[in-house]
């Protein structure tokens, strides 16, 4: 595997994961276009609130992407069925909760955001249409993670820009054209989730490989089998945690700093989504091969995907702190032409050039240990970077304000990444023990075919 064949992989799924918080910010964007700083920020608390439920699920992407590969890699029909199946059980009673769950939802989480009466207001219309999409967003996230996992990027391409243009057009018809306002945002997230199942569920229907390979109801809840990928499920749902953790402060935090603070704080996260999300893209690359090198048993396929994952997390990193320094002015007003939220989010935005160079490794390890089916490693390493997030957090942001909180934030983003390279080797040792070699004629074969 050279870097040709790892950037064929990566390019489309760093379009594909991209889209993801596309979402978040062409709301942003197009109620940013309107001239009162209550909607940029009742869309920012609203969004807070469903990234919080949906991250808490996260887990249904990333390792359905991980169970997938690696039965991919090894040719199981049965565990590549398996691999959907049982997380389109969690998903759907997930979602039917979340929805009997809204009031309680929006009565703890609202309070503790502290938004003025106004945006908790719309944001209270907000979150009372997107809440019925939770089911179909939850299902989209094994829907894509399973197409990823069986190397069908192309497909699970098409799916979120399908989802994403869907999103864009009802967002300006609904608000600019029916002038519902943050309904009418919420209105098209809302259609545009639903869509993309019906549509993602049928491609998974025809498209699947394992054509008549129905695993028994008995199978899919199988006690041994659900409990190694709740295990693994249940790591990444701390690792979550501790992220929402991080957001959740931060939101709070910076709502307490006034209206215009919190909505230039949504902008510049909403660019930071960006970012993490690019990266996403070859995490999700590193993720895919580790899980085929270790279903195949080719050990060189894994150390030559991690020597790809490290050196791209640097040159990625620098190029999208250059592009960001240089079009930053530009960047911004993509987002609103209110001029007094532009220049609060120009004052902070030295932290925004600074955070790839800080998390890059982190996310893109990240994909390694999914790959790996290796998760507590990654909820050891974001406790560790959530301590020193609260630490900084509290000493700092009372004398420093808002640069004190986006400092808090950004030692987090290092933490991530240099606690979890320090359980590289013995990630490596676990894999791939000293018992010979496994690169036979047969492992090679299939590198090639995969490359």
């Amino acid at each position: 595997m050279n870097h040709k064949a790892y950037l064929a992989l990566a390019i489309p799924l760093i379009i594909s994961t991209i889209t993801t918080p596309l979402l978040g910010a062409v709301d942003t964007a197009v109620v940013g276009q309107m001239q009162d700083p209550s909607y940029i920020a009742a869309v920012a608390v609203g969004t807070i609130i469903f990234n919080t439920m949906y991250w808490l699920f996260g887990f249904l992407r990333v390792s359905t992407s991980g169970f997938a590969a690696q039965a991919h890699g090894a040719k199981d029909a049965e565990g590549g069925m398996l691999a959907i199946a049982r997380p389109i059980l969690i998903a759907v009673i997930a979602g039917t909760s979340l929805i009997a769950l809204q009031l309680p939802i929006m009565q703890v989480f609202l309070p503790l955001l502290s938004p003025d009466h106004h945006v908790q207001s719309l944001a209270e219309d907000y979150l009372q249409i997107r809440i019925w999409g939770a089911p179909f967003a939850l299902l989209n996230y094994v829907i894509l993670g399973w197409l990823m996992g069986m190397s069908m990027i192309k497909i699970s391409l098409l799916l979120q820009v399908l989802m994403n243009l869907m999103n864009i057009v009802l967002d300006i018809l609904f608000v600019f054209g029916f002038s519902w306002g943050v309904s009418g945002v919420a209105a098209a997230t809302l259609l545009s989730e639903i869509t993309v199942f019906a549509i993602g569920l049928a491609i998974v229907l025809k498209a699947c490989p394992f054509k008549g390979i129905f695993p028994s109801f008995h199978k899919v809840i199988d006690p041994s089998s659900f409990k190694k990928m709740m295990k693994v499920n249940r790591d990444l749902f701390i690792r979550t945690v501790c992220l929402l953790t991080v957001f959740n402060l931060f939101t709070a935090k910076g709502g307490s700093f006034g209206t215009e603070t919190l909505a230039a704080n949504a902008i510049l996260l909403q660019i930071h989504y960006i970012m993490a999300y690019f990266y996403d893209g070859f995490a999700n690359a590193s993720s895919i091969m580790t899980g085929k090198a270790i279903g195949s048993k080719d050990k060189a396929l894994y150390q030559q995907t991690l020597k790809l994952s490290m050196q791209w997390a640097i040159y990625s990193s620098v190029m999208i702190a250059s592009v960001y320094y240089l079009l930053n002015d530009y960047i911004l007003r993509l987002f609103t032409n209110i001029p007094r939220i532009i220049e609060t989010a120009q004052s902070y935005e030295i932290w925004i050039i600074v955070f790839p160079l800080t998390i890059s490794f982190g996310i893109i390890l990240y994909g390694v240990f999914t790959g790996a089916t290796e998760a507590a490693p990654i909820r050891d390493s974001m406790l560790l970077a959530l301590s020193i997030f609260l630490l900084v957090y509290f000493l700092v942001v009372p004398i420093a304000g808002n640069h004190g909180l986006w400092l808090s934030f950004l030692i987090f983003s290092a933490g991530r990444s240099v606690f979890l390279s320090m359980f590289v080797p013995r990630l490596t040792r676990k894999l791939f023990p000293e018992t010979g070699p496994f690169n036979n004629e047969e492992n090679k074969t299939l590198k090639s075919s995969l490359l």
